[in-house]
């Protein structure tokens, strides 16, 4: 397919698709599938080799949040049975970081319910942080705190975090349909806030709320303009008792499809598969691989995830190697740029003289460093890069086919880590 030689050149070189070329890879069949994975798999591997990053989360604060982001179980007003407590005490929070770090996680990421913190809160993050770093010679830490306040990110970094996620999660015309409590302009101020407090950025989004393949192109262009280090890929987990339970509307193509769309407009930054792969990638998550160098281990925030066994048993048999904590995430022209994990002053989600549009902020954690291995000079390109097709007039998202009924089987409330006594996945 002569679009897919021309995404693997642009994506080689850093140099953003058109919005018509993003599109066309959402409108691809499932006959080209294995071609569209191939393609975006050899940008994956150029700018990271075969090396996949493991993050873990730890929630501080579960649930009671005054927000009303409809896809979140913590959410105002949710009647999701999911564990409700107050802030971890920084030892029980370190402990529960450890067996992350014991399962090969490098980056452990911290987060709390609630539209922001309070001062109070930034010192008790500020605590968790320091204990986590005093018992982990070389971890990485990431805070999710909601939208920041001026100067908190400032105390963050000096507390040693290293980054801070705000996800944008849709696009800037549907926002106000999934959130009423705060705005799409919110969530892109702290992205800033965290950039200028040299924070490495991490910011994402979430498909599956029933959203256009316009709106996905437009969220994903939003974060390449906003360049944060790494892009989180949540795929909604539909609570129970949430506003968007019923919104099954993915499938393991679908998904893969997605995720290839990153890859190619976000070429040499870090693209994480987060909450709900298993729910939705299912069997075909080893695939997903070959397009995110980065993923979650263990569980999630309110959500069981699968075994960490499982997770690296996985990553083997695909011919992958999980990233050790000696290793830099960061491509060598994005680390040379400056910062620890990752730097917005270099290229970032492709080159910055390139297009690129919009703000990327949002709820919602997941790591964010920086791509980090395999030769960026030297790579050979898939074919020559021939005029690009045109993507067909906007299509409705294909509903699930048959076969495809709505797993909610696989949606498990998490009742062990963080908030229990029970041991938690890792």
């Amino acid at each position: 397919m002569n679009l897919l030689n021309t995404l693997v050149d642009k994506g080689l070189r850093r140099e953003s698709p058109t919005r018509e070329e993003a599109l066309a890879v959402l409108a691809t069949s499932d006959d080209d599938l294995l071609d569209v994975v191939a393609a975006a798999g050899k940008v994956r591997r150029h700018w990271f080799g075969r090396r996949v990053k493991l993050n873990y989360l730890v929630n501080l604060k579960s649930g009671l949040c005054p927000e009303d982001c409809s896809y979140c179980s913590q959410r105002l007003g949710s009647k999701a049975d999911i564990l409700k407590y107050t802030w971890l005490k920084p030892g029980q929070a370190s402990e529960a970081a450890a067996a992350g770090l014991a399962g090969g996680a490098k980056r452990v990421c911290l987060v709390a319910s609630g539209r922001g913190p309070t001062d109070r809160d930034v010192d008790r993050v500020s605590d968790t942080i320091k204990a986590i770093k005093e018992q982990n010679e070389g971890v990485e830490v990431c805070a999710c705190l909601g939208l920041l306040s001026d100067g908190q990110a400032e105390r963050l970094r000096e507390a040693g975090a290293d980054a801070y996620n705000h996800n944008l999660n849709t696009s800037e015309a549907t926002y106000g349909g999934i959130t009423t409590t705060h705005t799409y302009a919110d969530r892109v101020d702290t992205v800033h806030k965290a950039h200028a407090a040299g924070l490495s950025a991490c910011s994402g989004l979430i498909a599956g709320m029933g959203e256009s393949d316009e709106d996905l192109v437009d969220v994903v262009f939003s974060l390449r303009e906003l360049d944060p280090d790494s892009v989180p890929v949540n795929f909604l987990i539909p609570f129970e008792g949430t506003p968007l339970a019923k919104e099954w509307n993915l499938t393991p193509q679908r998904c893969l499809r997605i995720l290839a769309m990153v890859r190619f407009v976000c070429p040499d930054v870090e693209v994480r598969i987060a909450g709900g792969r298993e729910v939705h990638l299912r069997t075909m998550q080893p695939l997903a691989l070959h397009l995110a160098n980065s993923i979650f281990l263990g569980d999630y925030l309110t959500s069981e995830g699968q075994a960490g066994k499982a997770d690296l048993e996985m990553i083997a048999d695909a011919g992958f190697e999980v990233e050790g904590a000696d290793q830099v995430t960061l491509p060598e022209h994005r680390a040379a740029a400056g910062g620890a994990c990752g730097s917005h002053d270099g290229a970032g989600c492709g080159s910055h003289e390139g297009p690129g549009c919009g703000s990327h902020e949002g709820p919602g954690c997941g790591s964010h460093e920086e791509p980090g291995c395999g030769s960026h000079q030297g790579g050979g390109v898939c074919g020559s890069a021939a005029a690009p097709a045109q993507a067909p007039e906007s299509a409705p998202v294909p509903a699930p086919a048959a076969g495809d009924e709505p797993r909610t089987d696989l949606v498990a409330v998490r009742r062990r880590g963080a908030g229990t006594d029970l041991a938690p996945n890792a």
